[in-house]
């Protein structure tokens, strides 16, 4: 048999690491092939040596090429055993990001054989008409090699490896496979730690959310383009582009499932910038989105999305009995309080919520159960919430570009609409046991406050005449900048110089000061960099958001912090990435600074370094002195209104 690469294990395995392995790669190829979005897996079951090869036989391949691959399965097994034995026998099918197949479907034969700890992979390709053909030149087998003591070799064999085809889709590249897949295997076969949280997706159909997705991220994409806001325009993009999806593939099921015809209404409470609001009306969903601060962006959107700039407090105020959903989008100190909403606007009203900052009712969430993550203790605090206020209580987990990514769905109660008195005092039970001091009166609602919103509070007004809220602290309307950006300029130019000063004098002896060369400095870790700077400076910016390491990336114009190191930027690497590069997220990242900001502030290295500004004037983004500096214009472009 061919033996294609072959990689030792050098932490103790066994044979259940080996199949924890490639079940992830089974069920999540998604994790490693990023052009994939995810696999479809049929029910596994047992078959032996004659249903196999009739398998075979359905899918193509003649009597003698189906003696080749039973040779190949069978490669190191007594064949007097042969029809004795038993594989494990699934399909998967594979769901790219971008269709590149047109009406066919790939899929993969799974055989896992636990006796010799090996599983094979049978590519097939299925027409529309259903028609199905076994690609033989890409059949490949894994295999885990139990050697002398307790070492153990992990093996990628191919059947025909001189006619394997790739196109890095379903068809990885054979360089791929030894070099990417085989080593994350070994990884996950080592790794004794499982995952907190549930998989990626698992509520919906992950076909639908691919597609969907794709429509979406090819629709909305411009944005990025006149993202007025500070912040990254990729991420708050494509990351609301991708909970977008979520809700609608979640909403359309649920309308599929109930035979509902007309689109789910939703309120999203604390909305930010907007974004997700926007898109699920543009999608013909109806519903506004609350914040007690308007962002610039709202002015783009245009008059079909519904944004209003309101403090929240939780009571009877702020309920929603004709509204199908709440949504809580990294809704902060809302958090907490969104299920409660949900639960009082209506026996219907349903709710999603993606926690990020962690928020109880009436400050900051205190940790209890230091065996658990901080995060994960939240989740479970929230789902706690959750199911206090009568929710059947969903996790799931959304694929986006940030660490915080697990949502809570309450889509059903737990009790019948006969039992909401007996169900709203286990609410109001505990939301007083959560108070931070004990006997707190909760002061009567204020009706001139309620008339304010226009709410009808008809089904609300039964049990709970009172603010509920009361000792909720909304955040300020005014917002405090805690990153970096409004400490004084002389302070921070103060700290940059000299954190730039030491790395260029690391150097000094190694060449740095060598006439004809560009001193790029040596590297510090950010706590090498703490160490320099004195006990006064390092509480100011203790009070910041990441505190130094912000400091020194908002300065990205002179530094470069990856992995915990702090380096000096070197532009002309920037200057010269390979064509092959132009277009990535990194690069397109530069272009958007670039077009905002060219010249619009003086070159640090112009100024301080002691070999200048290793670009031309004209090469570089930043003035080469004040003949060179122009003035900042970034007008807020207009959106045109699209449904």
């Amino acid at each position: 048999m061919p033996k294609l690469f072959a990689i030792k294990l050098t932490e103790k395995s066994n044979t259940g690491g080996f199949w924890s392995a490639i079940d992830v790669w089974i069920k999540k190829p998604h994790v490693v092939n990023k052009r994939l979005c995810g696999v479809k897996e049929t029910q596994s079951k047992n078959v032996g040596c004659e249903e196999l090869r009739n398998i075979l036989l359905t899918h193509g391949s003649d009597t003698s090429e189906s003696k080749d691959i039973l040779t190949f399965l069978n490669s190191g097994v007594e064949l007097e055993h042969d029809q004795e034995r038993l594989w494990s026998f699934c399909v998967r099918t594979f769901i790219p990001k971008v269709n590149c197949y047109g009406t066919t479907v790939h899929k993969d034969i799974i055989l896992k054989d636990f006796n010799t700890q090996r599983v094979s992979f049978l590519p097939v390709e299925e027409s529309e008409e259903g028609t199905a053909s076994l690609r033989k030149n890409n059949i490949y087998q894994i295999h885990l090699l139990a050697e002398k003591g307790d070492e153990w070799t992990l093996e990628l064999h191919l059947m025909r490896p001189d006619d394997w085809f790739s196109d890095g889709v379903a068809y990885p590249k054979l360089p791929w496979l030894s070099g990417e897949l085989l080593p994350k295997l070994v990884r996950w076969a080592t790794e004794s730690k499982t995952s907190e949280f549930k998989s990626t997706l698992s509520l919906l159909p992950v076909e639908k959310y691919s597609i969907m997705y794709q429509q979406l991220k090819d629709k909305y994409k411009e944005m990025v383009k006149v993202w007025p806001e500070v912040t990254d325009p990729e991420k708050f993009v494509f990351e609301d582009v991708a909970i977008a999806t979520y809700l609608l593939v979640l909403w359309g099921e649920e309308r599929a499932v109930k035979g509902l015809t007309v689109k789910q209404s939703f309120v999203d409470l604390g909305c930010g910038n907007g974004l997700l609001v926007h898109i699920l009306s543009n999608e013909g969903h109806p519903g506004k989105g609350i914040d007690v601060r308007k962002r610039k962006i709202w002015d783009m959107y245009g008059p079909q999305t519904h944004l209003e700039e309101t403090a929240i407090t939780p009571g009877d105020g702020f309920l929603f009995p004709g509204t199908d959903w709440l949504i809580g989008n990294h809704s902060d100190e809302l958090t907490p309080w969104i299920p409660v909403i949900a639960a009082r606007s209506s026996f219907s009203c349903r709710y999603f919520v993606l926690p990020c900052c962690f928020f109880d009712f009436y400050g900051k969430y205190q940790r209890r159960h230091c065996k658990k993550s901080q995060y994960k203790e939240y989740i479970d605090f929230i789902s706690e919430v959750s199911t206090a206020c009568g929710f059947n209580t969903e996790e799931d987990c959304l694929r986006i570009p940030s660490t915080k990514r697990v949502c809570l769905v309450g889509k059903s109660r737990s009790y019948q609409l006969s039992d909401e008195p007996q169900a709203e005092e286990g609410r109001d039970k505990y939301i007083q046991g959560r108070q931070p001091c004990p006997g707190v009166t909760v002061r009567e609602s204020n009706a001139e406050d309620e008339a304010e919103h226009h709410h009808d509070h008809s089904e609300t007004d039964r049990i709970h005449g009172t603010n509920w809220g009361a000792g909720f602290q909304p955040r300020e309307r005014i917002e405090t900048v805690r990153n970096c950006a409004a400490l004084p300029r002389d302070f921070v130019d103060g700290i940059v110089l000299r954190v730039a000063t030491s790395l260029l004098g690391l150097t000094k002896d190694e060449g740095g000061d060598v006439p004809g060369t560009w001193n790029t400095g040596g590297r510090l870790s950010v706590r090498e960099v703490a160490e320099l700077l004195e006990q006064e400076t390092l509480q100011v910016l203790k009070k910041e958001c990441g505190g130094l390491q912000t400091l020194l990336k908002n300065n990205h114009q002179v530094f470069r912090v990856e992995g915990g190191m702090v380096h000096i930027r070197d532009w002309r690497v920037q200057a010269q990435r390979p064509r092959g590069l132009q277009g990535t997220r990194v690069d397109s990242k530069r272009k958007h600074l670039i077009s905002g900001a060219l010249k619009t502030r003086a070159c640090w290295f112009h100024v301080h370094h002691p070999h200048g500004c290793p670009l031309q004037a004209e090469e570089c983004a930043f003035a080469h002195g004040p003949d060179d500096l122009r003035p900042s214009t970034r007008p807020l472009k207009k959106m045109k209104c699209s449904n």
